[in-house]
């Protein structure tokens, strides 16, 4: 009898998120919300912009909202669990609820890199080809492209979290995160996991590994054909063009790169700070990086803020 209750299968998982840290719960409730309704507004305003003023019907602006409702989606798979998280006692997740915010967040991460990969490509033809520009990037060229990044994402969340979820779980249901993270997830299974690990190395060498390379390879170029331009005024105009989009880039895969890239102290003693600061990086890249994309494109983008002045203006007109 006490074997069986051991290897029960998993039904549910329980979040520790900062259970050890109490009084910081209340605070980051505070300000996890405050940032989730400005991802909301940002992004939104974005994709709003985008659709109705004619200006930016333009393959950038075309990436650049979907780029946008990509940061919804991401924040929305998983900000109001680790709100309600932050306010119950018991935070728990069912086994359905936990593969689906899984796919979600895995499938939002590979589309976002893929994505940022085709906005440089799209940088790299106006700046390096800006003749062939209408052609190669025509409507019939970009569409395609942006579908490719979700429906490739989709794909390799698909298979990712198939493999996970087939895994038997039994004993330890404790998942020491805010949410159903697939690493500390596969921690917790009672098999092999070498599979996983492999599969995993392959899809983030495809999504995290190619597009990087993809994207260093095109700002090469980029910044090439930039410093040959004979005028100050023509070489500001041109990087300004591609700006927003390289900050918005180092600062997704800053992220990932130091999240997982630090090394792991051996200090027993700091094991608690070390698993708090753990954490807070891993909260920092799924909601300060999503609040920060509208930001910086607003901010270095004079299109973007011309558009987003004369839709609240003309809102303002018409009340």
């Amino acid at each position: 009898m006490e074997r069986s209750n051991k290897t029960a299968p998993v039904s549910s998982f329980i979040l520790l998120g900062l259970s050890a840290h109490p009084r910081l719960e209340k605070t980051f409730f505070v300000l996890v919300l405050l940032m989730y309704l400005v991802i909301l507004l940002g992004n939104g305003i974005l994709i709003l912009v985008s659709i109705l003023d004619s200006h930016l019907h333009t393959p950038m602006y075309f990436f650049l909202g979907n780029l946008s409702f990509l940061d919804i989606c991401y924040t929305t798979s998983s900000v109001p669990l680790l709100l309600d998280s932050f306010l119950t006692p018991r935070k728990t997740i069912s086994f359905s609820g936990c593969a689906v915010q899984m796919f979600l967040s895995f499938a939002m991460g590979a589309t976002e890199c893929v994505l940022l990969g085709m906005m440089a490509f799209d940088r790299y033809v106006a700046i390096c080809n800006p003749l062939r520009y209408p052609v190669v990037m025509s409507k019939a060229a970009y569409v395609p492209m942006a579908a490719g990044s979700w429906v490739s994402g989709s794909i390799t969340a698909t298979v990712q979290i198939s493999l996970a979820m087939t895994l038997p779980f039994c004993g330890d249901n404790v998942i020491n995160h805010f949410t159903c993270e697939i690493l500390a997830v596969l921690k917790l299974a009672c098999a092999d996991i070498s599979i996983n690990v492999i599969s995993m190395a392959v899809a983030n060498a495809m999504f995290l590994g190619v597009p990087v390379l993809f994207i260093f390879v095109s700002y090469i170029f980029i910044l090439s054909t930039i410093l040959r331009i004979p005028s100050a005024e023509g070489r500001k105009k041109a990087f300004s063009t591609c700006s927003a989009h390289l900050t918005v880039v180092i600062v997704f895969y800053g992220t990932i790169l130091f999240m997982y890239g630090k090394p792991k102290s051996k200090d027993p003693l700091g094991a608690d700070k070390q698993d708090l600061a753990d954490k807070l990086i891993s909260l920092f890249y799924g909601v300060v990086t999503p609040m920060l994309n509208p930001i910086i494109y607003s901010l270095r983008n004079k299109d973007v803020r011309a558009a987003v002045t004369n839709l609240v203006g003309q809102k303002h007109f018409k009340w």
